[in-house]
This record gives structure tokens, sequence and C-alpha cells, in this order.
């Protein structure tokens, strides 16, 4: 194995472009072996810290040659890039760079998660260089709560959690007291007595004279490079550690998995770390997705209510009326409707039961009370075709609806507004000028397109037709079709039953499928109307998620260069924002969907009469919606965050 480790050929450094281009470094040539403590030092701007950068593969030349125990840097991605910072160097910076919402243990493993190490080897390695280093006590501190000269052994404990072959300390001791700078030099001449091969940046001589080889950098050149004969040399340890920088581990599915589950853990840590924005960024999805629960609610809901009226007319009923269609002005000339067509229809085997209906506005009258009301005409099997029941007496049997007799039964509303203080039972109602005897009352029931407050009287089908309305023709004939058939097959043979009989299709058919089919598409355009206005505001809740990220990102930059340098990929960082967005957009939509339910629970009981039916589907949906809204709008501030430049982002304060 060859003694040089880190190979410089030709490097330079450009930054700007066109005649706008600076060059800071010109031409570096630079070998450092294996186990070698190496001191790079030179005056402020003199393209030191750039070369670090570089020899950290934090940063690349603008041309020359850099290989890495062999490898051409060159020749790399940018996730073998972040391999070789991961898992082959180990940082030391002046500023120390910890993430303040972990606590020690925590930023010491930050390297190893990205490498894919399981949860209990990286806590029992974090917690032991910790210890090592004399903050056994602080494992559990956040860097607020560490001294300077604490914070930069944490850093130390970091850059050596992979392993740390090369350490790459930049003004370790800059921002540290005498003692804690002497004790972290300490530390780093241990670390190279180990066998590990360091590399420091500094402007102060008494730093450089620690090491065993001094390199002077002047205006982006090496001026010297000699061996300090007090410094010591040691022999490398890791020469059996060949730079490998793809791992089996580390590509596996359940380092994968860890590396997701890690990577959750940070983006919930930031949401609560930052709350205030994390809520803001939330209202407009939460606001969105109640919207479009709510308006499905109340669309299901209304359209649930009038199914339930229709429904309560009777299953599977049909209805002949005379004319083209419903609104027919010619419908009042078409009088071919009759009893016989009703007797007809009640041979078919389809049939479970059939009435005839003529209705009148008439005047009722008892003692001193008048009110206005609909009077149908029918025969005994009209309740059951609208699944109706007699509370009180009796309906008028088969017979009597064929011998014209006076007789009537009222629903409930009739009873308590005609009769109330007595008995209706019996009792004799003047329909117009005809008195009729009640024989009975009905069941206080809403029917589908009947206001609840009218006031309803049916008598048989021959007492109105001879005696109120002097008509011998139908006004129409309801069917209730039985379990079993088909409605549409029903209505197939009615019409060819009539149409045969009549000579000419004079008449037209309402059924309950019909109905319920046209009120179901009409309910249906009108929620897809109101959830795409909803769905408008989800979007511009989403441009929200998408611009609080972008201004996250800003302010996190330093954070992303960290994570970088400890050798994050790039689809490390962009899944870590992309999971900050989608989490924030499901518990939005949990949020909006709680917040919808909450509102129809407060509505039904201050307006009972607004019905709300949630679903299951529609809330999925939602939930589901707010996910892809966050994948889309997150994208874009996860890609940024990926691309930053890791110079540029650990620079940014």
């Amino acid at each position: 194995m060859s003694e040089v480790l880190l190979k410089l050929s030709n490097i330079k450094r450009a930054f700007g472009s066109g005649e706008a281009a600076v060059e800071v470094l010109h031409g570096i040539n630079l070998e450092i072996k294996r186990g070698e403590l190496v001191a790079i030092i030179g005056p402020s701007g003199s393209g030191k810290s750039t070369l670090m950068n570089i020899i950290g593969c934090l940063d690349t030349p603008t041309s020359g040659s850099y290989e890495v125990d062999g490898h051409n840097t060159f020749n790399l991605s940018q996730d073998d890039l972040a391999a070789l910072r991961r898992d082959f160097f180990g940082f030391i910076f002046q500023r120390y760079h910890l993430l303040g919402h972990l606590d020690a243990k925590e930023n010491v493993q930050v390297p190893s998660i990205y490498s894919g190490y399981k949860k209990d080897r990286r806590l029992n390695r974090s917690i032991a260089l910790l210890e090592k280093l004399g903050l056994g006590e602080k494992i559990n501190n956040k860097p607020s709560m560490l001294s300077g000269g604490q914070q930069q052994r944490v850093s130390i404990a970091r850059a050596l959690m992979n392993g740390g072959q090369i350490i790459l300390a930049d003004e370790p001791t800059g921002a540290l007291d005498s003692q804690s700078g002497k004790e972290v030099m300490k530390i780093l001449e241990e670390l190279n007595s180990l066998g590990h091969t360091v590399i420091l940046v500094t402007h102060d001589p008494r730093i450089a004279a620690h090491a065993r080889r001094v390199i002077t950098i002047e205006d982006g050149s090496i001026k010297s490079d000699e061996i300090n004969c007090e410094g010591k040399t040691h022999k490398n340890k890791f020469e059996e550690k060949k730079l490998v920088l793809k791992d089996s581990w580390a590509t596996s599915f359940n380092a994968y998995f860890d590396r997701f589950k890690e990577a959750y853990v940070m983006a919930w840590r930031s949401m609560l770390s930052n709350r205030m924005r994390t809520l803001l960024t939330m209202l407009g999805i939460i606001i969105g997705i109640m919207a479009v629960v709510t308006v499905v609610a109340l669309a299901r809901g209304a359209s649930d209510k009038v199914i339930a009226n229709i429904s309560s007319m009777g299953t599977n009923t049909i209805t002949i009326m005379p004319g083209q269609r419903m609104g027919d002005v010619r419908s009042g000339k078409v009088r071919t409707l009759n009893i016989n067509d009703l007797d007809a229809i009640k041979g078919q085997p389809f049939v479970d039961s059939a009435s005839p209906t003529i209705q009148s506005q008439v005047l009722l009258r008892h003692k001193n009370i008048e009110n206005n009301a609909t009077v149908y005409g029918v025969n005994d099997e009209y309740l059951r075709v609208y699944g109706m029941n007699v509370a009180k007496g009796r309906l008028f049997s088969s017979s009597e609806s064929l011998n014209y007799p006076q007789i009537c039964v009222i629903d409930a509303n009739t009873a308590k507004t005609m009769f109330p203080n007595e008995n209706p039972l019996g009792q004799r109602l003047l329909v117009n000028s005809m008195p009729v005897t009640i024989t009975g009352v009905l069941e206080d029931k809403e029917l589908a397109f009947r206001p609840h407050d009218a006031l309803y009287v049916y008598m048989p089908y021959s007492t109105l037709m001879s005696r109120l309305v002097n008509q011998n023709y139908l006004s129409s004939i309801i069917v209730r079709v039985k379990d079993g058939f088909a409605t549409a097959v029903a209505e197939k043979s009615i019409i060819n039953l009539i149409e045969s009989r009549h000579g000419r299709k004079d008449f037209f058919i309402q059924s309950s499928d019909t109905i319920l089919k046209s009120i179901n598409q009409t309910t249906g355009t009108f929620t897809l109307l109101i959830s795409a206005i909803a769905v408008i505001s989800l979007i511009v809740g989403g441009i929200g998620v998408m611009n609080i990220m972008l201004v996250s990102v800003t302010e996190r930059t330093r954070e992303i260069g960290i994570r970088m340098a400890v050798g994050a990929r790039q689809s490390d960082i962009m899944i870590q924002f992309l999971i900050e967005a989608i989490t924030v957009c499901i518990i939005g939509g949990l949020m909006g969907v709680a917040a919808s339910v909450i509102l129809g629970y407060i509505l039904s009981m201050i307006i009972p009469s607004i019905p709300l039916s949630f679903s299951l589907v529609s809330i999925v949906a939602a939930v589901l919606t707010s996910s892809i809204i966050g994948v889309a709008f997150g994208f874009m501030p996860a890609r940024a965050a990926a691309r930053l430049n890791p110079v540029e982002a650990l620079s940014r304060e």
C-alpha cells in the first residue's frame, strides 16, 4: 500500500467567471503521507481554508488532479464524495458547527446515521467517544449548555465517529481560550499517535509548532514545506484499512429504512423547534382540507336526506303520468289513463301493489276551523305503495274504493290542525261542501316533495272522481315493484303494455331509480364544482408550504452544510426536507378533517336542518391529497437544499 494518502497535482481554484474570475489557488502540488501531523499555515486570505475545503472534498478545484488513496476525485459522483467525507475524513471546525436541536451524543452520531450503522452501535460508540474525551456527564446536553471547549470536543468525537482516518481541523483553537486550546491540541496529538492523519489549518505559529510538517501558503501558492524537528511522527495504524466508497450494509434495505427513520425524527424535531412557523405553514392546508371535507359532507348529507325521503315513498316505485314529459303543457288534455289500465298493470307478475291517484285542492271545515288542503283519490293499496301506515282507525277496503263512500283517512298534521282537542276518528269533516267521515289517521311521516306542514286527505278514488272533481280518467298510476324484480325491466313492460292498450305513447314514466340517479348526478356535479373551488385553497396552501419551506432552507443553510460536511448525500438532504413538507401537509390534513367534523357537529347542534354526512373515502382522499401537495410543493425546496454547495452553506450564519 502506498505511503502517499493525499496527492494534489497543479490544483487551481478560481471564483467567478469570465473577466470577473479571481484565482485563489495557483497550481498547488502537495503530497501527504499516512500518519502525518501536518500544519498548513498562512495569513488570512492566503487560500489555506480553500485548500482545506478541497482536501476535505467540500469543494472542487477548477483544474488539476486530486487523489485520495489512489481515487481521483474528479471521477467521483456527488454520492461518492459524500462517502469520502462520511467514512474517510473527520472535520473539526473553528465554529464547532454542531446542530443546536440535538444533544451531544446525537450530534456525534450524525455521520454514522448517513453510513447506515445500526442504532445500538451508534449510541454505544458515541457515548464511548464522549466519555473518552471527558464528556461522559454531558452526553444529554445540547450545544447551548456546553462551553466552547466542550463543544469542540463534541466536534472531535463526531469526527471520529466513523473512524476519521484523516482529521481535518480548520482553526480548531481559534474560538477557544488558551487552556481549552491546549486541551484540544493535546487531543489531536493523541489522535495522531493512534495513527490518524491530522491536517491543521491555522494562522498561529504556536499551533503549527505541534506539527511534524509545516506547510506555509501565501497568496495561493506554497512558499515552504518544512519538517519541524520538534514535532513527532507516528506509525500509521490504518494501513490495513483500504478506502471503500460503497459499503454493502450502507446500501441495504435496513440501512435505507434506518436513514429514513432518522430523517423523519430529525424533520420532526426541526418542526417542533419552529412551532409557530410550522403552524402557519399548516394553516392553508387546514383551511383547504376542512373546506373540501365539509362541502362533500354537506352534499352527501343533502343527497342522503333527499334519497331517504324518496325511499319513504316505497322502494322500486314507478309512476305513470299522461303527457310526453314532466312539465308538458298539453298533459292536461290527455285523458286516456283509466281504471282498466290500472287493472291490466295489477295483473303483471312484477307488481307488488298499485294505486290510482287523483289530486285536487280543497277547503276543509270543521266547526269554526277552516284550512286549505290537498285531497288524493286512491285505493286500498296506496299506503303499501308508499310505505305508509295507519296510526289510528283503519283504511278503507278494496270494495269501499269502488262504491263511492263518503269516508277518508287524514294525515297526522290534519288531525292536529282540524281536531286540536278531540279524537278525529268518526268525526265529520267538510271537504269543500261534501261531508266525509274520518276512518283513520296516518302515522306522522315525511314524504318526498310534500311540505311537512301541509294538510292531506285520502279518500276512495271513486268518491273523489264522482262527487268532487267529476272526471272519469286518472291523474296517474303509482306502482310498487316486487322485491327481486329489476325496475328497468318493469318499466319496459309497463310501457309496452300501456302503449299497446292506447295505440300510442301518450304517457311517460318516472321511477324512484330515475329520480335517485338524477339527484345523485346533480349532487355529484354540485359537489365536484364546490370541491374544485375548495381545491384552489389547497393549492394556495401548497404554495404557502413551498414558500415556507424555501424560507426554511434559507434559515437552515448552515445546518445543511454541516450535514453535507459529515457525509449526507444529496438524497438524504432532499428526503429530510420532503419529509418535513409531507408531514406538515399530512398533519394539516388531519387537523382539517378534525376541524370539519367539529364544525359539522356544531352546525348540527345549532341548525339541525343542515345535514352533514362524512365519508371515510372523502376523508382518506383529503389526507392523500394533502400528502400529494406536500410532495409536489415540497420538491422544489428539497431539491434546492440538496443542491447547495457545502462550503457556501457552511459559511452562512
